[in-house]
């Protein structure tokens, strides 16, 4: 049997640092809410526009084929096996992947892309850059599928309707605690189950956040919040936005800014899919945050412990966190151009865990 072999990226700590809270200059400024319900998007302008084209997609590459992912142990063939390192365990483990780029682009990755199959579904953990033609790499992630351990198919796909809502986001990123992102799902599945009779039966069933999410009871809620995401889409584009912060009952929960209006169009139906099914599972509407709060959210970006990994060449990763909140920012370090790909801010308390409110029942 030819077992996967893994390259792992050479990520070296460049830092971790004691550094005083305090504010970032005014790069990005916030704009009125786009709001639907109890969820509201502020939409974000500013910044350098970079040029993001050369990047690849975790959808477009595997539906190209251009793109595999399989549990360690598998090899397909599509994986070019590396004779440089072992495989410390061939039949799979819980919280790694096999990734390989075949295609002539760098791969963007994102925290909290969902793919399905294997032996489990997963959520990606880290924002990533994979380069082109690359060596069998080890993908951190985390289960959202707990229980199963049967292989459902030898490749992983994506969950192109959606990405991982905040909530399980949160402790993946946040956290990096499997047992957290596996309560979160189950909350959010509970919410789910409880408003909608008619899917509870199939929802109980589960223990996917793939297929919870894919339920047609639960989709219809979820594009009951996201019908107008084509116009949402078009206000943004016409602001030339790069991002949104995300309000949800009255409290900032989260920030999403890439390099360019085209990224972030790329990746919006995802996102604000995700945005919606956190405000389902979060249907008390009470509460308003203004633009003011929005531009003091985005504007604190710097905390009192800061570390950063990096791949020569390819990308730098950096957390911060402070009081309350922790960023995380991925850097192209590709060759002609230096530049910020991706920022995600989120609300954050180490020591709170997340309460998710049930949904109200749909009759």
């Amino acid at each position: 049997m030819n077992y996967l072999l893994l390259a792992p990226f050479a990520f070296v700590v460049l830092s971790t640092t004691i550094i005083s809270a305090g504010t970032a200059t005014h790069e990005y400024k916030v704009l009125p809410a786009i709001t639907k319900g109890n969820l509201s998007l502020f939409p974000i302008v500013g910044g350098a526009e970079a040029n993001t084209s050369v990047f690849l997609t975790l959808d477009e590459g595997l539906r190209s084929g251009q793109v595999v992912i399989t549990e360690t142990g598998f090899t397909g063939p599509l994986v070019r096996p590396s004779p440089h390192y072992p495989l410390p365990n061939p039949s799979g483990q819980v919280n790694r992947l096999a990734l390989v780029n075949n295609s002539d682009h760098p791969l963007l990755l994102l925290a909290g892309e969902v793919v399905t199959g294997g032996k489990q579904d997963r959520v990606i953990g880290v924002d990533l850059i994979v380069p082109p033609k690359s060596e069998p790499i080890d993908l951190s992630v985390f289960c959202v599928e707990h229980g199963r351990w049967v292989a459902s198919s030898q490749h992983f796909g994506s969950m192109s309707s959606a990405m991982a809502q905040p909530s399980v986001r949160r402790p993946a990123m946040g956290a990096r605690d499997q047992q957290q992102v596996w309560d979160q799902v189950a909350v959010a599945s509970s919410a789910y189950a409880a408003a909608t009779p008619r899917a509870s039966q199939a929802i109980g069933g589960t223990t996917s956040y793939a297929k919870v999410m894919e339920n047609p009871e639960v989709e219809k809620r979820i594009a009951s919040v996201a019908a107008d995401s084509d116009g949402m889409l078009r206000e943004l584009r016409k602001a030339g936005a790069k991002g949104v912060v995300v309000a949800i009952n009255g409290q900032i929960t989260w920030a999403d800014v890439f390099a360019s209006t085209s990224l972030l169009e790329k990746y919006w139906q995802k996102l604000v899919r995700s945005y919606a099914a956190e405000s389902l599972t979060n249907s008390d509407s009470s509460g308003v945050v203004d633009q003011k709060q929005a531009q003091a959210f985005l504007d604190q970006l710097q905390g009192t412990r800061e570390v950063s990994e990096t791949e020569p060449g390819v990308f730098r990763r950096t957390e911060v966190s402070g009081n309350d909140y922790k960023v995380f920012t991925l850097t192209s370090l590709l060759p002609k151009e230096e530049f910020t790909v991706h920022m995600a801010k989120m609300s954050y308390q180490q020591t709170a865990s997340l309460q998710v409110r049930p949904l109200q029942r749909v009759r």
